[in-house]
C-alpha cells in the first residue's frame, strides 16, 4: 500500500474530483428510487404527473454524464499511474549497480517494467471507487432504513453473511496474483535466454527440450493465474448471490407486510429498487477491493526493485597525489563476505601513455579489476586512483568520463549504426565520425548499406566482426584517457586484427590503454603484460621477459600455440 500511494501522490487533485463526481453521481441515484415512489404515489392522488416524471428523467441524464465525467477521468489517471510505475521501474534500473541487474534474468527485469505496473491500472481508482461505494452503500442501506426496519435488518442479515465469506477470499487473490507474476517474470526470464541462444539451441537439436522447459513455466504461470481467476470468480459469486437472495428475501417478506397493511405499495416498490441498486456498491466494493489486491501484489514486486542497491555518487574529500592516470593500491575486493578474495592485495600503476595488457587463466580476477576500474564494484580494502585522485573523491560519472570500454561481447544499443557508434559521445562531428569509422575498417561495408550510417542494426547483416568494430569505434571516438579493452580482436579475421591491432597502436602513442587478453596474440606487442593468478598480481614485464621467468605465462603461451617471434641466425 505504502508503494502504492506513493504512486497516487502527486495525483491527489484528480483523485478527489473524481471522488467529488462520484458522489453527485451516486447522490443522482440514490435520489431516482424516491422519486420512484412519488410517480407511484401521485398515480393514486390524480396529482399531474410532469413533475415526478421531469425531475426523474433529470436525475437519470446528471447521473449518466457525472459518471461518464468519472470514468473518462479516473481511467486517464490509471493510465497515468502505471506510466510513473514503469517509468519509476526503469530510472531505478539505470540508478541500480550492475551486480543488481546482472545477477537477474533479463526477461524478468522486463516483466516488472511491461506487466507489473499494468495491474495498478484498475487499482489506481480503486480507493475513489472504494470510498464511493462504501458511502454509496451506507446512503442505500439508510434510505432502505427510512421506508421499513423490519426489511432493512432483512436486507443486513445477507450483507453480513456476504461480508464475511468476502473476507475470507479476499487475502487469497493478492497472494495468487503475486504467485502468477512471479512465473510470468520467471517465464521472460527463461524465455529471453533461450531467444538469445537461438543458434545454439538449434545446432544442439534441443528445440524440443528447451521448447518444453518454456511450456513447462508458461504452464506453471497459467495455473496460478487460473487460481487467481478461480478466487476472484468466487468472490464475485458470492457477493451477487447473497444480493439475490437479499432480494427475494424482501421481495417475500415486503409482501406479507404489504398485504398485511403495514407497508404502502410504493414504498415496497422504492425498497426492492434500492434493494437493486445496492448491488451496484457491493458489486464495486468487490471489483474495487479485487483491483486492490491485484494492485498491491504488483506493487509488492515493484518494492523489490525500489529495494536495489543504487550506485551513489558522494564525493569525499581526499588529497590529490602524483602519479599514473590509474593507479590501485593494496586493493582487496569480495563479491561476499564469507567468499575468497576475487582480488588480494593487488597494487598495479597504468602510465599516461602505452599498451598494457592483463592476463591470467580464468578466475585469475581479469574481469573483477575492469569492474573497479570503471567503478561497477567497490573493494573492501585498498584505495583506487585517477589522474592522482582517490575514487571516493569523485562521481562516478567522473570516472567514467575519462574511460572507455569495449567489452568482449561488443553489444549494440538499439537503434542506427550511427547511433550506436556516438551513442558515448552525441556531439562527434561528421569529420570525426567519419574518420573513426575508417579507422576500425568499416568504411566500406557502411558504404555498401542503402541507408549507410542510419541503417538499424537490427536490420543489418553484421557479423560478430564488424558488430565489435562497432563497439571499438565507440570507444575511440571519445579520445578517452583510457580506452579498456576485453578482447577487442576475440571475434574478427586476420586482416581485421592487424589493422585493429593499428588502431590500439595509435592510441596507445598518446593516451593508456588497457587490455584484457583471453588470447595472447593480441598483447604480444604490449609495452607491458601484467599477469594476475588468483587474484593476486603474480608477474609484470614485457612478453620477452616474462618468457624467461614466469613458467605460468610461459604455459599459457605454450597452451594456445603462440609464435614466437624468433631472431634471425647470424650467418
Amino acid at each position: 500500500m505504502r508503494i502504492l500511494l506513493s504512486l497516487l501522490r502527486p495525483h491527489w487533485p484528480v483523485l478527489a474530483l473524481g471522488l467529488v463526481l462520484g458522489l453527485i453521481s451516486n447522490a443522482a441515484n440514490l435520489a431516482a428510487p424516491l422519486a420512484t415512489k412519488r410517480i407511484i404515489d401521485t398515480l393514486g392522488t390524480g396529482d399531474a404527473l410532469a413533475g415526478p416524471i421531469s425531475l426523474l428523467l433529470v436525475l437519470v441524464v446528471v447521473g449518466a454524464v457525472i459518471g461518464l465525467w468519472q470514468w473518462i477521468l479516473l481511467g486517464t489517471l490509471a493510465e497515468q499511474v502505471v506510466l510513473d510505475a514503469r517509468v519509476s521501474v526503469i530510472q531505478r534500473y539505470f540508478r541500480a549497480r550492475l551486480a543488481e541487474l546482472t545477477g537477474r534474468p533479463t526477461g524478468e527485469l522486463v516483466t516488472r517494467v511491461t506487466a507489473d505496473p499494468g495491474l495498478l491500472h484498475a487499482a489506481s481508482s480503486s480507493i475513489v471507487g472504494l470510498i464511493n461505494a462504501s458511502l454509496a452503500f451506507v446512503a442505500t442501506l439508510v434510505l432502505m432504513g427510512t421506508l421499513d426496519l423490519v426489511l432493512l435488518l432483512c436486507t443486513l442479515a445477507a450483507v453480513t453473511v456476504v461480508g464475511v465469506v468476502m473476507a475470507v477470499l479476499l487475502p487469497t487473490i493478492s497472494k495468487s496474483q503475486k504467485a502468477a507474476q512471479d512465473a510470468v517474470g520467471a517465464l521472460g526470464g527463461e524465455l529471453e535466454g533461450t531467444l538469445r541462444a537461438m543458434r545454439t539451441v538449434k545446432a544442439s537439436r534441443a528445440e524440443e527440450r528447451q521448447g518444453t522447459r518454456v511450456e513447462k513455466d508458461a504452464r506453471r504461470a497459467a495455473s496460478f493465474n487460473v487460481k487467481a481467476a478461480r478466487r476472484a470468480a468466487w468472490v464475485w459469486t458470492v457477493s451477487w448471490s447473497g444480493v439475490s437472495f437479499a432480494v427475494i428475501a424482501v421481495l417475500g417478506v415486503g409482501a406479507w407486510r404489504a398485504d398485511a397493511g403495514l407497508l404502502e405499495v410504493s414504498s415496497l416498490i422504492a425498497f426492492l429498487l434500492y434493494a437493486f441498486q445496492l448491488m451496484g456498491p457491493i458489486g464495486e466494493l468487490t471489483q474495487n477491493v479485487t483491483a486492490l489486491q491485484s494492485g498491491i501484489a504488483a506493487a509488492r514486486r515493484i518494492s523489490e526493485v525500489y529495494a536495489m542497491k543504487e550506485e551513489t555518487s558522494d564525493p569525499q574529500p581526499g588529497s590529490r597525489v602524483d602519479g599514473p592516470v590509474l593507479a590501485l593500491r593494496n586493493v582487496t575486493l569480495r563479491y561476499s563476505e564469507d567468499a575468497r578474495p576475487a582480488l588480494d592485495d593487488v597494487t598495479i600503476q597504468i602510465p599516461s601513455r602505452g599498451h598494457t595488457a592483463i592476463v591470467g587463466p580464468s578466475g585469475a580476477g581479469k574481469t573483477s579489476l575492469f569492474s573497479l576500474l570503471l567503478r561497477f564494484l567497490d573493494p573492501q580494502r585498498g584505495e583506487i586512483y585517477l589522474h592522482g585522485r582517490p575514487y571516493q573523491s569523485l562521481t562516478h560519472s567522473e570516472i567514467r568520463a575519462e574511460l572507455a570500454y569495449v567489452e568482449q561481447e561488443a553489444p549494440v544499443v538499439p537503434g542506427t549504426i550511427r547511433e550506436n557508434v556516438l551513442f558515448s559521445r552525441p556531439d562527434a562531428t561528421e569529420e570525426e565520425l567519419t574518420s573513426v569509422i575508417e579507422r576500425v575498417r568499416l568504411a566500406d561495408k557502411v558504404a555498401s548499406l542503402p541507408l549507410g550510417l542510419d541503417t538499424p542494426l537490427s536490420g543489418a547483416e553484421l557479423s560478430g566482426g564488424e558488430r565489435q568494430r562497432i563497439a571499438l569505434a565507440r570507444a575511440l571516438v571519445r579520445t578517452p584517457a583510457v580506452l579498456l579493452l576485453d578482447e577487442a580482436t576475440a571475434q574478427v579475421d586476420a586482416l581485421t586484427e592487424a589493422a585493429l591491432q593499428d588502431c590500439v597502436r595509435e592510441k596507445a602513442s598518446t593516451s593508456a590503454v588497457v587490455t584484457i587478453a583471453h588470447r595472447l596474440s593480441t598483447v604480444i606487442e604490449a609495452d607491458r603484460i601484467i599477469v594476475l593468478d588468483n587474484g593476486h598480481v603474480r608477474a609484470i614485464g614485457t612478453h620477452e621477459s616474462l618468457l624467461a621467468s614466469d613458467d605460468l605465462y610461459r604455459g599459457l603461451v605454450e597452451a594456445l600455440r603462440i609464435a614466437v617471434p624468433m631472431t634471425p641466425a647470424v650467418p
